[in-house]
């Protein structure tokens, strides 16, 4: 069974969050997800074990549990539905982000430089 920790400690170790599972049964693998430029943790990860009944009695144990002052949080990974969008963190509009702040939208330009005169 795949299982998601969330808000874990920024400077937990995979080994440390492998140690927690083990105490309920075999993890055949822990990882925590790393920002992909600084490498630092972002806070969540992914346990795998392989009996689905232990993995439900860590679940269960785990979720809300204090690890070095932050409570986690604990529950089965959902498989991400084939087609669905990934989520990028992205959003915003480039550069304006208040929207078009130059360029002739007819009378005279309220943007940003450029020429003052009325378009007849």
């Amino acid at each position: 069974m795949n299982i998601f920790v969330g808000s874990l400690p920024y400077k937990l170790e995979e080994s440390d969050l492998k140690e927690f599972f083990e105490a309920y049964g075999e993890v055949s693998a822990a990882r925590i997800i790393t920002d992909k430029f600084t490498g630092r943790s972002k806070g969540f990860g992914f346990v795998e074990m392989p009996d689905d009944e232990a993995a439900l009695k860590a679940i269960e144990e785990l979720n809300g549990a204090e690890v070095n002052g932050r409570s986690i949080v604990v529950n089965k990974s959902e498989e991400r539905r084939e087609g669905a969008p990934r989520r990028t963190g992205g959003g915003g509009g480039g550069f304006n982000r208040g929207g078009d702040r130059g360029g002739d939208r007819g009378g005279f330009n309220r943007g940003g430089g450029g020429d003052r005169r009325p378009r007849y």
